[in-house]
């Protein structure tokens, strides 16, 4: 097929312009390459940390980080209670399973800034101690992510940093949220039980971090915690924690959400000690407008692009649009969602929407029909997918201003890892809860079951893949297939998007065979033995995944292999 790249929007045709004179040439000097890698490393070591970066909340650096999904569990069609959380950056992506340990009442728990970015569980590097509190007389075990997530009594939680004001942000506060979630999950079996420890906890010893938002969900209910430093002077924290009603599902994604708290409706609403004081005190609130919480904390209007798709696809009857001043906290969807439909939303690109990134980027093919007879058509470049990186769109938006209008997508190639966690009241706490994993782009990679019984996992799993190229990191075992089949994304999509289906349909045809071995299991008084199945089964499924992303490597390479 022949290809020559059209632009189908209107105001996007014209002639091309190209100005030589400005072209710059850098001699070879080696003190200069010192100076730019030094540059360079510097950037990249800000870029790292998530603390304190101060962002333009009308910039294009504004919510770009991690997205949470939280349903009701009258708003899922199995009645589970499901939160969830993609971990957008450069962050850690090793896990492993914390034991329950019986450390004593006179123990003392150190708490640690900088655990991020490490390589392995055992590395310390630029990981601080900040401070200790005591340790209580027994834990639980717990799944240690980067931003911990699932506790063996089916307590969840997912992550998403809020970008809010940077004169809330005091130093000398103990806490930063992945600690804090860290305690929850070692001490609490229930949401608002984790609630309180942590909104506690950070009032008693301080909240150091920039704004969090925290997606916690038990068996019964799911509630959106966000939270932040109460500025310079004594450590404290200014939080509120909203209910998701059982028949409504709602996004997070790196902005306020919480708007009217109702101070005197416990049950969907929990607040920090003396909150309307200290906002009014700190300036960011009058004493007489209706308490916002998104304006205590926030600087900008409380939503963008993946709160509002996400939103309006679930209830297109409210008519929302990108105009309004506010979006509903959550919408009672139009149908009950499956664990399914959740994944889907993160893999959503907007593809096929007015959001879609390559809907100009179209290319004119020579084809023949049935009686040989060559005609033109018109379709999306091969090549392009909406996971183009920054120095792509720009050429292309330097040929022809206006191209392409960037949107941040809910999956993103620059993922560390993504869950989506349901918990389940009907079930044992060994095979109740179940963290669908996956690492890299989620809308790449497939999920694999994790249940609050599990056990171990595999020793892969326990690598953190960021800090360079290693085989032994699970994560490079998606990541290469994953890169590669982006570079001819229309073919690329044809070995991928089959192979994440097949597996997730494979999880989902087998679990309730599982899940029903467990609960006989679970009613004789084997619970080790309950706990061993589901570990097996979590490992084996695992080490499948991994093979079959092995194997479309060299697929890959064999398609590509003599040139991109």
């Amino acid at each position: 097929m022949l290809h020559n790249i059209i632009f189908d929007s209107p105001e996007l045709k014209g002639n091309f312009n190209f100005d030589n004179s400005n072209r710059h040439h850098m001699k070879k000097n080696n003190s200069l390459l010192m100076i730019a890698a030094a540059v360079l490393l510097t950037l990249s070591c800000s870029a790292l940390s998530a603390q304190y970066r101060d962002i333009d909340p009308d910039g294009p650096g504004y919510a770009e980080n991690c997205t949470s999904i939280m349903v009701g569990k009258l708003a899922s069609a199995d009645g589970s209670v499901m939160t969830s959380h993609t971990c957008d950056g450069n962050y850690r992506t090793w896990l492993e399973v914390v034991p329950a340990g019986t450390p004593g009442l006179d123990s003392i728990r150190p708490i640690y800034w900088g655990t991020l970015h490490t390589e392995a569980a055992w590395d310390m590097t630029k990981v601080t101690r900040k401070g200790e509190i005591p340790e209580a007389s027994s834990t639980f075990a717990f799944l240690s992510t980067a931003y911990p997530c699932l506790n063996e009594k089916q307590l969840a939680i997912g992550e998403t940093t809020i970008y809010g004001r940077k004169e809330l942000i005091n130093t000398d506060g103990l806490f930063l949220i992945e600690e804090l979630e860290k305690i929850a999950l070692q001490r609490c079996t229930t949401a608002r039980q984790a609630i309180a420890l942590i909104g506690s906890l950070a009032e008693q010893y301080g909240y150091g971090d920039m704004a969090e938002c925290i997606t916690i969900a038990d068996p019964k209910e799911v509630w959106q915690l966000e939270i932040a430093g109460s500025g310079p002077g004594t450590p404290s924290s200014l939080w509120v924690a909203q209910r998701i009603p059982d028949d409504h599902v709602g996004i997070a994604a790196n902005i306020p959400r919480i708007s009217d708290v109702r101070f005197n409706d416990p049950d969907h609403f929990m607040t920090s000690k003396d909150l309307r004081k200290k906002a009014k005190d700190l300036g960011y609130w009058d004493g007489k407008e209706p308490f916002k919480f998104y304006k205590v904390i926030g600087t900008g209007k409380p939503y963008a692009i993946r709160e509002f798709f996400v939103l309006s696809t679930l209830a297109p009857e409210l008519g929302l649009t990108m105009e309004m001043e506010e979006l509903p906290f959550s919408v009672k969807p139009a149908k009950k969602l499956s664990v399914s439909d959740v994944m889907a939303f993160f893999r959503q690109t907007y593809e096929g929407t007015p959001y879609d990134m390559t809907k100009n980027l179209l290319v004119k093919v020579t084809k023949k029909d049935e009686a040989g007879v060559e005609y033109t058509d018109t379709i999306k470049s091969p090549v392009v997918s909406n996971w183009m990186n920054a120095d792509l769109r720009t050429l292309i938006n330097e040929l022809k201003p206006g191209t392409i209008e960037r949107q941040r997508t809910i999956a993103i190639a620059g993922c560390s890892y993504s869950h989506v966690i349901q918990c389940r009241d009907w079930l044992p706490d060994e095979v109740g809860a179940v963290a669908w994993f996956s690492f890299d782009n989620p809308g790449q990679s497939p999920r694999i079951p994790i249940f609050s019984g599990t056990k171990s996992l595999p020793e892969s799993f326990r690598i953190c893949g960021q800090h360079r190229y290693r085989e032994d990191a699970a994560i490079w075992s998606f990541r290469e297939a994953n890169r590669l089949a982006t570079v001819n994304w229309d073919r690329g999509r044809k070995l991928v998007e089959p192979a994440v289906a097949e597996m997730e349909v494979k999880a989902i045809a087998e679990i309730p065979a599982l899940e029903e071995r467990v609960k006989t299991l679970v009613s004789q008084g084997k619970n080790e033995e309950a706990a061993m199945i589901v570990t097996e089964y979590t490992n084996s499924f695992a080490l499948a995944a991994m093979n079959r992303w092995q194997e479309m490597k060299r697929v890959l390479w064999g398609m590509f292999g003599r040139g991109f």
